[in-house]
């Protein structure tokens, strides 16, 4: 994959999946603009960024970005988890205000460039848990299922003009977002063992399969949901 010349804008770049393919997206030589409510010491020197919060006031966002931007990951998201006897008509809202409306709205502030670029991507991130029933995971699930369908309709109205767009799937990752998952020996390892490969994912697994479907290796790909979940969301072990 080259990305030499290539403007990507990625979404909550400061920590996780984000973090992770902005560093590798600098080693294959992209121009990286990310905006996020807050900046990472270790991001490269290089990187463009402009704070902003997703849900609040973005006009900033159109003098931000170049006039052509080859693509755009939204990398924003949550992890809310209760019984559903405990989950409030907020912790829907939330959950849906910040992984759908969050990503229309960037997506909108980038959709002139996105054009401009005559051959774009645009990757979103879903979860294994809009597919594959867990408990606990109603308002997630459901913010989640709703990612993958404005995905779908957006990879059909932006066909024409060769944007293509899709989703990734992650299970749980070892990011700061699931700290509180993965807080213990004994919770990293019962984690590792509902997934068939054992082990718990990693924010480099996403972030290559990423970086692969922005790049023109991936130029025959839209509309897609890719599971990178340890073969949780179609596998049975037992």
């Amino acid at each position: 994959m080259n990305f030499n010349g290539k403007n990507i804008l990625v979404v909550g770049g400061s920590s996780g999946i984000g973090l992770s393919l902005i560093k590798l997206l600098h080693q294959q030589q992209a121009n990286i603009y990310t905006i996020s409510r807050s900046a990472s010491a270790e991001w490269p020197e290089e990187v463009h960024f402009l704070k902003a919060d997703v849900l609040e006031n973005l006009e900033a966002v159109e003098m931000f970005l170049p006039g052509q931007l080859h693509g755009l990951v939204y990398s924003v998201g949550s992890i809310t988890l209760k019984p559903f006897s405990r989950l409030t008509d907020d912790d829907f809202l939330k959950d849906f205000q910040l992984n759908v409306l969050g990503a229309a709205r960037m997506i909108r502030q980038a959709i002139k460039p996105i054009k401009n670029a005559a051959g774009s991507s645009i990757v979103l991130i879903s979860s294994v848990a809009a597919k594959t029933g867990m408990p606990y995971h109603a308002s997630i699930a459901a913010a989640k299922g709703a990612v993958e369908g404005v995905a779908l309709s957006l990879a059909v109205e932006l066909a024409a003009q060769h944007v293509r767009v899709n989703v990734v799937a992650p299970s749980l990752t070892d990011t700061p977002l699931a700290q509180t998952l993965l807080s213990t020996a004994e919770k990293r390892e019962a984690s590792a063992k509902r997934h068939p490969l054992g082990k718990i994912g990693q924010p480099e697994d996403s972030s290559r399969l990423i970086a692969f479907l922005l790049s023109d290796d991936a130029s025959w790909m839209t509309g897609q949901v890719i599971g990178m979940d340890g073969g949780l969301g179609k596998l049975k072990t037992s």
